[in-house]
């Protein structure tokens, strides 16, 4: 049963691969947003789905809207998509999460008024910006599935 109270929220973990000699998955960065209000959290684009838009369209919007990364800045990474439960202000909140990689690792972030920092960072230190377990784990998520892809080439 589809809940009309729930919100329903899509963006893209983009990461970026540098050209420097470090081997992978030292040579990977994520690019995490710092909220320009509450308690300036840090997470990757995403925001809430517009009525009659599909998920996937909603990220690539809000990445373009928040980060100044359109669609022909991004190869999304095929089969990854992590889904994301918690609750905001007692309702249930649905995100859902894409790969991305930026095509040009040097590309410029622009950033929305909705964000007032970004930062790239390692996954470590992206994990220790998110704070939030979920979004932790789904970074790690999409550094192991890049190690796997890795693996096939």
């Amino acid at each position: 049963m589809f809940d009309v109270m729930a919100l329903r929220a899509c963006g893209f973990i983009v990461f970026r691969r540098l050209a420097q000699s470090s081997p992978p998955p030292d040579n990977i960065e994520y690019l995490l947003l710092q909220t320009s209000y509450g308690k300036h959290h840090w997470t990757p684009p995403k925001g809430h789905v517009d009525p009659g838009e599909d998920d996937l369209t909603t990220a690539l919007r809000e990445t373009q809207e928040e980060a100044g990364l359109g669609e022909e800045h991004l190869q999304v990474v095929d089969g990854f998509l992590q889904e994301l439960h918690y609750e905001v202000r007692g309702r249930p909140k649905t995100v859902l999460y894409w790969l991305a990689e930026l095509r040009d690792p040097k590309m410029a972030v622009t950033l929305s008024k909705e964000h007032q920092d970004y930062r790239w960072a390692k996954l470590e230190e992206a994990c220790s910006l998110a704070q939030h377990k979920d979004l932790q784990d789904t970074l790690r998520a999409a550094q192991q599935h890049l190690d796997t892809e890795q693996g096939k080439h």
